[in-house]
């Protein structure tokens, strides 16, 4: 044997999967979906008795996390359907660059660079508005399937003053 090190290169996750199954009689308003590839929060669940050898069927409406889309889905309510981890993590704003982007901190401490500015007009302006006072931002990133959005700005309270 030899004492050198072994030292391996892993871009790849702990092999956890971006979605979990769940039956679609269980999936209530409110609760996560994903319809056509896309995580999506649950608005409007209808179910309807079908005939004697038929299935009961689920209709949902949902509204896609990140763009806002509205989907619909219809699936027997036995069936499973595919449910998104959805993560809500907070960071602290440190600066909005030129090109769209935002550097934020994270918990340990490292920066984080490769978060877009959020696309709603509303959230974009108190997000720079309060930058450009200089006011301590939290903001939220919601994140599922790979992909990661800002979805939230509220200012720390005792910021410099």
């Amino acid at each position: 044997m030899s004492d050198e090190e072994h030292h391996f290169e892993s871009k790849a996750d702990a092999g956890a999967s971006k979605t979990y199954p769940q039956q679609a009689g269980t999936i209530r308003k409110g609760g996560y979906l994903v319809i056509k590839n896309r995580p999506c929060k649950v608005v409007e669940v209808s179910t309807s008795k079908t005939g004697k050898h038929g299935h009961a069927k689920c209709h949902f409406v949902a509204i896609d996390i990140f763009n806002s889309k509205k989907l619909e889905d219809i699936v027997p309510s036995s069936h499973n359907c595919d449910v998104p981890h959805v993560n809500r993590l907070d960071f602290q704003l440190i600066d909005i660059s030129e090109d769209g982007f935002v550097s934020l901190l994270t918990d340990s401490g490292d920066t984080k660079d490769d978060l877009r500015l959020p696309t709603d007009d509303a959230l974009l302006k108190q997000l720079k508005d309060g930058f450009a006072e200089g006011k301590d931002l939290v903001v939220s990133v919601m994140a599922s399937m790979g992909e990661e959005q800002i979805c939230a700005v509220k200012e720390v309270a005792g910021g410099n003053k």
